[in-house]
């Protein structure tokens, strides 16, 4: 059980300080302070996390990583519905945190939708907003199967390296998807702006959750094939 509070913990800590910095500052590409503060704020929660509560549950906060860590060996069914369970009910807590803060304090949400994940940076496509989450998610998984392996060598910087990873991740993505790589980050403020009222993110929303999904699935089988014995 405490893994499970320890990725709930984790993912509405994620939320609340990454999708809150977005809503403070905006993450407009065109200006780039808010946008790279987002990024900033994504990545260094997550190192922040790692060692928080990363010796708890190994602070996968997020359902894709812990799918790949399934497929990888690293975890059983029953823990990857728990952990996902976690994952999602966190994000809902930190999501409605958010709307509350705000909305008490009567302060405006520059993105409109709680940090939510959208397709206007890739023009609505949602084959092109899929693609761009499968290819993120699983350079991120990829990195976080090699920092986490038996056979690393990185010292106790794993979760630098990760964060760091996640920032540079968000760089690219922020301006084409928001940058979700991350179902439950996606779900979480989707599910809250939909219950204010604004529906744009969930009507999207399958995409913010299958296309990380299949990415992970991807990093994981390849990792496993570069990291076997075989030649």
């Amino acid at each position: 059980m405490k893994k499970y509070i320890a990725e709930f913990i984790g993912t509405m800590t994620l939320v609340v300080l990454g999708c809150g910095t977005a809503m403070l500052v905006g993450c407009s590409s065109e200006q780039g302070t808010g946008y790279l503060l987002t990024a900033l704020a994504f990545g260094l929660t997550i190192v922040g996390m790692a060692y928080c509560v990363g010796n708890i549950s190994g602070c996968h906060i997020n359902p894709a990583v812990s799918l790949g860590v399934l497929i990888s060996g690293g975890m059983s069914a029953s823990d990857f519905v728990g952990y996902a369970v976690s994952q999602c009910l966190g994000a809902l807590a930190g999501s409605g945190l958010l709307a509350a803060i705000f909305s008490l304090g009567g302060v405006t949400d520059k993105t409109g939708g709680l940090g939510s994940n959208g397709l206007a940076g890739v023009n609505g496509n949602p084959v092109a907003g899929l693609l761009v989450e499968i290819v993120l998610t699983c350079i991120f998984v990829m990195v976080i199967l090699g920092v986490t392996s038996k056979k690393a060598a990185h010292g106790s910087f794993g979760g630098l390296i990760i964060g760091w990873t996640l920032v540079v991740i968000h760089i690219l993505g922020i301006g084409l998807t928001g940058t979700s790589v991350n179902p439950a980050r996606s779900l979480g403020p989707a599910i809250v702006a939909a219950v204010s009222g604004n529906t744009a993110p969930i009507s999207c929303i399958w995409v913010f959750i299958i296309g990380p999904m299949i990415g992970a699935a991807i990093a994981a089988v390849i990792y496993k094939y570069l990291e076997s014995e075989d030649k």
